[in-house]
């Protein structure tokens, strides 16, 4: 995914307008429209800014990964998960235990029954 749809997904997963978020990050509206059309890119300054603010990497951002993450879904959920807080962590990693158990003890009864 390119820099602008990847903002313009993070803008509205955040519930935000894009005047909204110009407003927050003290950007000119024009400006971060721009970005969002794809007309314009940001600056290194501009691209840490919306990092910090969105709580992503700046090669997300850019629609870069160096790390051995391969599938989309993987990137998403990590994006998900550092987007939460440490207690909000804690309990999807407790769930997703719960889920890979309830997994397991499917594929346990599906063995027996073939």
């Amino acid at each position: 995914m390119d820099f602008s749809n990847t903002l313009r997904m993070l803008i509205e997963e955040n519930d935000l307008t894009q005047k909204e978020l110009a407003k927050q990050l003290h950007l000119a509206p024009s400006t971060l429209g721009s970005y969002v059309q794809g007309s314009r890119e940001p600056d290194f300054s501009t691209l840490k800014q919306l990092a910090d603010y969105f709580n992503v990497s700046i090669d997300y951002l850019l629609g870069h990964s160096t790390d051995s993450i391969n599938s989309p879904l993987e990137i998403e959920l990590l994006r998900v998960f550092r987007s939460l807080t440490v207690e909000q962590q804690y309990i999807c990693i407790d769930q997703s235990k719960v889920l890979m158990k309830y997994h397991t003890k499917i594929k346990e009864q599906q063995k027996r029954h073939s």
